[in-house]
């Protein structure tokens, strides 16, 4: 008789439940070899541990020798407090990862392992409850939100990073690095401070302190847009480096460059210069409580104050010049001024014309010359005739 294998394995949703303490489960349901179908609930936490296990198991193919040959999909770890949401916006997340693990070589996704971990537990069963406590209240997953095999093109890749310089950290939740270091980016925030996991180990990082392994170029940063949006200024801060600006809150500016690093680069008038992007805030954006949060953290250090930082890559990172910054924003103001003043100036062209064309009398019709008798004779009705003779 074959072995017991797993051929699919799909995210129902999530339960909350409330026995013995209140927590989350994942519901999946699981398609075997023999055409059997079965419900199973996990919590993140426990997938996170067959993750790791699994991850130990097969060296090689989990990236520990050589990142090159990971063919293991990535996890991120659990946060320090799972809530609901949370939960739930890690459901696209698990389902490209069951994806990915059922589709792995043969000796991977049916080993003993995978396999005895999704079969039937009895609690899958029976889920043990207390009637005296709240009913397990279910979140299914949207139909618009599942994905089919054929929807799904590969694993969730969380993007490794290395560290060119040594990070002491400054809080709880930042994570100190050493030169060298290879991390793998969960979250990837605009305010210059990234969400990363070091084996065992997690927190924020800056963003300033790491580098892609693949290249200097950092493929994510947009390209310049000197028609700049709309910024306005949450929090003051004071230039410590020459090509920064000084700005007070409530200053209305326009970014037209948002670098990776959490430093993006502005402009105030005719004046361009790099500004921490956590302290603005999009005009007509509502304010949330996360951004007040966030503004109430320092300023991520740039890169271009790193000390003894080293690079594994020949060619250093393409970086635009701030002489290079301000011709271009002087030659867009001036193109947009001259755009304006052309408009402006056609449209005046076009009340004169018109103004002048009312002065102008205007062309009487000519008056036809009265038929001859002979004409009205030969070619008029007998009514008109009748009135002429």
């Amino acid at each position: 008789m074959e072995d017991p294998f797993i051929r699919h394995i799909e995210l129902l949703g999530y339960e909350k439940r409330f026995y013995p303490s209140q927590h989350y489960v994942y519901m999946f349901l699981v398609k075997w070899n023999d055409l059997s179908e079965k419900l199973v609930y996990r919590r993140f936490t426990e997938i996170y541990e067959f993750h790791k296990a699994l991850k130990e198991m097969f060296p090689i193919e989990s990236g520990d020798i050589n990142m090159e040959k990971r063919i293991i999909p990535h996890l991120p770890a659990p946060k320090w407090f799972d809530g609901q949401r949370s939960t739930q916006n890690r459901q696209g997340t698990l389902a490209e990862y069951c994806y990915a693990l059922v589709n792995l070589p043969h000796k991977i996704s049916r080993c003993l392992h995978v396999v005895n971990f999704f079969k039937v537990r009895p609690d899958d069963m029976n889920p043990v409850t207390d009637s005296q406590i709240k009913k397990p209240e279910v979140f299914l997953l949207p139909k618009d939100a599942k994905k089919t095999s054929s929807d799904i093109t590969g694993p969730i890749v969380l993007q490794t990073y290395r560290a060119i310089a040594d990070y002491e950290k400054s809080s709880k939740s930042e994570m100190a690095l050493q030169a060298g270091d290879m991390v793998d980016v969960v979250e990837k925030n605009e305010n210059g401070w990234w969400f990363c996991q070091l084996r065992n180990k997690r927190g924020w990082v800056p963003a300033a302190y790491l580098e892609p392994l693949d290249g200097p170029d950092e493929s994510e940063e947009q390209e310049p847009n000197y028609a700049g949006e709309q910024y306005i200024v949450q929090k003051s801060y004071t230039a410590v480096e020459e090509d920064e600006l000084s700005l007070k809150e409530g200053d209305i500016i326009e970014v037209i460059h948002k670098l990776l690093d959490g430093w993006w680069v502005i402009r105030k008038d005719e004046a361009t210069g790099y500004y921490p992007s956590m302290y603005l805030q999009k005009a007509g954006e509502a304010n949330t409580f996360v951004k007040s949060e966030l503004r109430n953290r320092s300023a991520p250090p740039r890169r271009s104050t790193i000390r003894n930082a080293k690079s594994i890559h020949k060619q250093s990172r393409k970086r635009i010049s701030q002489e290079t910054y301000r011709r271009n924003s002087r030659k867009y103001i001036q193109n947009r001024r001259n755009t304006k003043d052309n408009l402006q100036n056609k449209a005046n062209v076009i009340i004169e014309k018109n103004e002048h064309e009312e002065d102008k009398p205007k062309a009487q019709p000519a008056v036809p010359p009265r038929p001859s008798k002979d004409l009205i004779l030969n070619r008029c009705t007998e009514s008109t005739r009748r009135k002429i003779l």
